[in-house]
Parts: C-alpha cells; sequence; structure tokens
C-alpha cells in the first residue's frame, strides 16, 4: 500500500515538472515574440519613410498626321516606328468626319484607332485647315508628356530612323518654323488690320514643329485665327470655278492661303519670334517653273513618282545644308547640337509606288 502510494506521488511529481516546463516554454516563446514585435515599431517609427516609386515619363514627339482619309504610306512609317521601344512618340490622325482606322483601312498597329473623334472637313486653301491643325493639337495637349508637336501630310516620308530623328528634334528647345517676310502684294488683307499689322505679316511651310509651350498659344488662341477665318482666303480659280465664280475684277481679291500664312504671323504677333528655329523639317519642291509636265504646273508641290524615287533624288535631299530666304535676304544654315547638318529629316510629296521602290533600293534606311 506505502508503495503504490509512493509511486503515485512521484507520477503526480514528474506531470508537475513537465507541465512546469510547458509553462516555461510558453512564456518564453511570448517573451520573444512580444519582444520583437516593441523592437520591430520601434524600427518602423523610427525610420524614414521611403519614397514613393516614381515612374519617370521620357519626352515624346507627338506626330501629328493631317490626311483626306487611309494613310497610304502607313507602311513607311510602321518601319520608322518599329525600332522605338522606350515610349518616346504618339500618334494623332485627322481624317474626314466618321473615317475609322482600323484592321480594314491600316495594316499599321500603330495607327489603328488613333483618329480624333472630333474631325471636321477640310478644304484647301481655307481657314478650315488650321482649325484642323488645332483639334490635332488639342488632342495630344491632354498628355502631359508630348513635348514636341510635330506636323505631317499623308504624303510625307521620313528620310531617317526614329532614333536620329527623336534627337535631333529634342536637341533644341526651340520650335521648327518656316518663318519669313511676305513683300508681295496680295497676300496681305489690310482688313486685318490693326489687329494684325503688315509689319507682323509672315509666310511658310504648315509643316512645323512646336514646342508645347508654342502649341498651347495656337490652341488658346482667340485673336488672330479669328481674322483669318473672315479675312484670309485663296483666291478662286478656274478650276474650281463651279465652286467659286470669280469675281469681276480678280485682281482685287487678296489670294490668302491661310496654313501658309497662320503659325508664322501668330508667333509674330505675340512676340516669340526669338523662340523658334526658323525654318522646316520638312522638304517640298515647290519651283516649277521649268518644268516641261504640264501637271506638275500649279499651286502644288511635286509629286514624286515612281520614276523619281531614285537613291540619288533621297541624296541630293539629305545634302541640303542651308536655305536661303530672298524677302529677307537671309540664308538660314542647318545646325543640330550646335554643329553643321543636314536641314530636313522628311519630305514630301509621294506616291506609294515611289515609297516602295526606295525602300526596295535601300534609299532610306529605317532601322
Amino acid at each position: 500500500m506505502k508503495r503504490r502510494n509512493f509511486l503515485q506521488q512521484q507520477r503526480s511529481s514528474r506531470w508537475r515538472i513537465k507541465a512546469l516546463v510547458v509553462v516555461l516554454l510558453l512564456t518564453t516563446c511570448f517573451l520573444l515574440i512580444l519582444n520583437h514585435y516593441h523592437y520591430s515599431r520601434i524600427f518602423t517609427f523610427g525610420a524614414p519613410e521611403a519614397p514613393p516609386l516614381v515612374v519617370v515619363q521620357k519626352p515624346k514627339i507627338a506626330f501629328l498626321f493631317i490626311a483626306r482619309n487611309r494613310l497610304p504610306l502607313d507602311f513607311v512609317w510602321d518601319a520608322f516606328f518599329q525600332g522605338e521601344k522606350e515610349g518616346k512618340f504618339s500618334i494623332f490622325v485627322h481624317s474626314r468626319p466618321g473615317f475609322l482606322l482600323n484592321e480594314v483601312t491600316t495594316r499599321s498597329a500603330y495607327f489603328s484607332g488613333r483618329q480624333v473623334n472630333n474631325s471636321i472637313q477640310v478644304e484647301w486653301g481655307e481657314a478650315s485647315m488650321i482649325e484642323a491643325e488645332r483639334i490635332l493639337l488639342r488632342n495630344a495637349l491632354k498628355d502631359s508628356s508630348n513635348h514636341r508637336f510635330l506636323f505631317l501630310s499623308d504624303s510625307c516620308i521620313p528620310l531617317y530612323n526614329f532614333s536620329y530623328t527623336y534627337h535631333y528634334i529634342m536637341s533644341t528647345s526651340t520650335s521648327f518654323i518656316d518663318s519669313f517676310a511676305d513683300t508681295k502684294q496680295g497676300r496681305y488683307n489690310p482688313k486685318m488690320n490693326p489687329v494684325i499689322p503688315v509689319y507682323n505679316w509672315r509666310k511658310g511651310s504648315q509643316w512645323v514643329v512646336l514646342t508645347r509651350k508654342h502649341a498651347a498659344v495656337m490652341v488658346n488662341d482667340d485673336t488672330v485665327f479669328p481674322e483669318f477665318e473672315r479675312h484670309c482666303r485663296r483666291r478662286s480659280l478656274p478650276e474650281f470655278w463651279r465652286d467659286h465664280p470669280l469675281p469681276t475684277d480678280g485682281s482685287k481679291e487678296h489670294n490668302c492661303i491661310p496654313d501658309e500664312h497662320y503659325v508664322q504671323t501668330l508667333i509674330a504677333h505675340k512676340g516669340l519670334e526669338g523662340e523658334i528655329t526658323r525654318r522646316t523639317l520638312t522638304h517640298t519642291l515647290w519651283d516649277l517653273s521649268s518644268s516641261k509636265d504640264r501637271e506638275r504646273r500649279g499651286w502644288h508641290p511635286v509629286t514624286y513618282k515612281l520614276s523619281d524615287a531614285t537613291p540619288t533624288l533621297i541624296q541630293n535631299i539629305k545634302g541640303i545644308d542651308n536655305v536661303y530666304y530672298e524677302t529677307e535676304y537671309r540664308r538660314e544654315w542647318c545646325r543640330s547640337k550646335g554643329q553643321p547638318s543636314t536641314c530636313f529629316l522628311f519630305a514630301r510629296k509621294f506616291t506609294r509606288a515611289a515609297v516602295m521602290r526606295l525602300l526596295n533600293t535601300s534609299a532610306i534606311i529605317l532601322n
């Protein structure tokens, strides 16, 4: 009996020891967890917060295309954009109202869906061309990463690859605006005075490259543009006589082409000519006085056809390093990054067949 009591007491003692050990272990674990939590809070509140992750968007060039309908040269621009992987460009297209760029109307994914949805019907020689440009700018300005705004026609081609083009344009803080004094009679309408005095009247190519500041100036203009709408329109020509009957005295009708004067005159009016490089980056051939081809005479630029599309043509355009302005007796020597350079990054007007030949003969290399 005594032996049994002794064994029971011994088992009870062992159980108490085990229970005590378990309690001690649990207490130790709890204290360790509490200690870790305490010091982690001290570290968290004592250390400065890490700055939020900021994604730096590279400055972009907004390519603004003015087209009738589809873009017949989308394939050459597709090759131009192919090598660019860093999001340095955006694309906007102004076509006739209701036209859509999709898998049926373009084979380039870069242009699919890139038409602006508030386009208007554009008539050559009318202020509607300027309004189309302003619509493109309004859409492009919504993206704060667009730093340059480049106007192109549906017949323009690039002469260099994207990298060269991007660095050429972004290497200067100025806009590229072909601008010179227009001293010939017939373009300036005295009715514009005093809002637009004759000493601010300028002429030049509509294919400009604008900084963000100058793009905003053009979009917000409510002074110069209304004057152009009222008093600047092309003279009626025989080929348009059904729509615009010739006046009794044609000499009294001003021959004002809005897109050849508006941006240049606006910049002069705002006193911003010191902020521009006074030349265009798009080559156009206008001198038709010696041409024997009747189709190539008129007010429109030369259209380069299949037979014109040779490496020599492109080399000659790329070799131009200065532009002479007769009305100002000024020769504009072209420079980039402080060094003498070619004047033109783009050229017009090219047919689809001509561009295909240029690509096939490697006259232009875009990659």
